[in-house]
């Protein structure tokens, strides 16, 4: 019998040595790389590649011919979604919750315990978790949830932050990237914009002698040179991408640039084109951020071709909420930087919300491609574990997102009955505006209903037909704003969703199907 399994062995290996290994397994795939690149404050019409049917005066304005070879090489969403300011919008991607649900609905200050709801006469805060995420139970107003970087590190990638984080709070686990499962951090803590972008003021802007709270940390090899913030976070990205490459392990970036927040400073290298093309000086400078993120990215999409990485890597860009619009921070005339769309960051109007949105991945997505599906930024934690090939991850959370990997593969998809929400129960500036403050909004397919929490008023809108929603529909369809309202509400309530209560009266402000009724 011995004899005869020796001698079948045999066999069996001279065949599968003469077919040139057919009985061999056959090596697992490479998992993709995956790039996030985000971008801070930047409007959908913060570029030269248009997102609408048609080019616009704005998008003449900038130069950005590496978002535009994106384009051409990738997939271009028109309809992509983010929270109104930065932290719901950076929470919601790595843990998947919406804001609304995690309640981490306004942004989160460098400094535990601080309520940064700016004090309004007629409402009162809303008690959110103002401390951010944690990835750790039981820290007072913080969402516990389960990283996506922490269970891509588990699943075999090698993880890396650069730039602004803005996660929670400082003396909470969530301001330390390190903490949420990126194995390398480089310039990220819990602020939310930098002192300087210059390397000349070591990325700070001392007072009195004292540095800055918003001072750029880990940065201190380009102290005193003469390298933009943008460019300095650019070169330690790609260096630390080096090692994952030298192990042959599949990385995770998410370079998220602090550009284009304020403070708005002009990056010398692109601010004379704009100054000589009749912009002002405010305007001049903040096209110059944008320009010097871009030359990022087209570093980093560079470096992918020189280390013949591009075909095996997903590079998604994204921005983190609308354009701002505020002036005097702004040039020109008030809450008109993101038009077509109306008002921006702060807003739930489209201004506010909608963002600019690239895909590309060879072999998988098309070239020049063309994507109307709405998707919104709690999306991203279930497609790029999908990508990475993680199945029914052990997470803390309930996940709200949808992959949107399907929409990649085939980008005539479209589903009209989805419901997108965004609830912004807090006051964010001094300044009044279009809808800057407590404010909530719900889509489905082309309708959009919008809910302001201080008058009550109800709002609705057709953005295939209206897309800077100027033409308020609800008298017109008092059948639609009701479906929505029902909707908006019940999905508020079904998340536990808090509402602000009145000053005068202590009474909470009225879910909008009471509105309604």
């Amino acid at each position: 019998m011995d004899k005869f399994l020796k001698k079948t062995g045999l066999i069996i290996g001279f065949l599968a040595l003469a077919t040139g290994g057919t009985f061999a397994q056959k090596p697992a795939p490479t998992p993709p790389n995956i790039v996030v690149f985000l971008v801070d404050d930047m409007g959908w019409q913060d570029t030269s590649v248009p997102f609408w049917k048609q080019v616009t005066e704005l998008n003449r304005r900038y130069r950005t011919p590496n978002m535009e070879r994106l384009a051409r090489e990738g997939l271009k969403f028109t309809n992509a979604y983010a929270m109104p300011v930065c932290t719901p919008t950076r929470t919601s991607l790595l843990s998947g919750v919406n804001a609304a649900h995690s309640r981490i609905t306004h942004w989160t200050s460098p400094n535990k315990d601080k309520n940064t709801d700016y004090p309004d006469t007629t409402l009162n805060p809303v008690d959110w978790n103002y401390n951010g995420l944690s990835p750790v139970a039981g820290i007072e107003h913080t969402f516990h949830a389960t990283p996506l970087p922490t269970l891509l590190s588990q699943n075999g990638y090698y993880t890396i932050h650069t730039g602004k984080a803005h996660f929670g709070s400082a003396g909470t686990p969530g301001s330390d990237p390190k903490n949420l499962g990126f194995q390398v951090n480089i310039a990220g803590n819990e602020i939310g914009h930098p002192a300087s972008y210059l390397g000349t003021d070591n990325y700070d802007r001392p007072t009195n002698g004292k540095p800055s709270r918003n001072a750029v940390p880990g940065l201190e090899a380009y102290h005193g040179k003469d390298v933009f913030l943008s460019e300095a976070l650019t070169r330690e990205a790609i260096k630390a991408v080096e090692v994952p490459i030298q192990k042959k392990q599949p990385f995770f970036l998410y370079f998220s640039h602090y550009a284009v927040h304020t403070p708005i400073m002009a990056d010398k290298r692109f601010v004379d084109k704009y100054l000589k093309a009749g912009l002002d000086s405010t305007e001049a400078k903040y096209a110059s951020l944008v320009e010097g993120m871009d030359k990022s990215l087209g570093d980093l999409l560079n470096f992918l071709d020189e280390r013949k990485l591009t075909d095996n890597t997903v590079v998604i860009f994204m921005s983190d909420n609308g354009g701002l619009s505020t002036t005097p921070l702004r040039g020109g005339k008030e809450h008109t930087h993101n038009l077509p769309l109306r008002a921006g960051k702060g807003s739930v109007y489209e201004g506010g919300i909608r963002e600019p949105m690239l895909v590309r991945w060879p072999g998988v997505v098309k070239p020049g491609g063309v994507m109307q599906q709405y998707v919104i930024v709690e999306d991203f934690f279930p497609t790029l574990l999908e990508i990475a090939g993680v199945k029914k991850p052990a997470v803390a959370q309930q996940v709200d997102g949808r992959s949107f990997l399907p929409l990649l593969r085939n980008p005539t998809l479209k589903d009209t009955t989805r419901v997108l929400v965004w609830h912004h129960p807090n006051r964010w500036i001094p300044a009044e505006g279009p809808m800057l403050h407590w404010a909530s909004g719900i889509r489905q397919g082309d309708w959009k209903l919008v809910y302001d929490h201080r008058t009550a008023a109800l709002e609705l809108y057709n953005l295939k037909s209206d897309i800077g929603e100027q033409q308020n529909l609800a008298t017109a369809h008092p059948d639609k704003v009701k479906q929505l309202a029902l909707l908006l509400t019940k999905q508020l309530k079904g998340w536990n969703a808090q509402m602000p209560t009145f000053k005068k009266t202590g009474k909470v402000v009225a879910w909008p199907e009471e509105v309604i009724q």
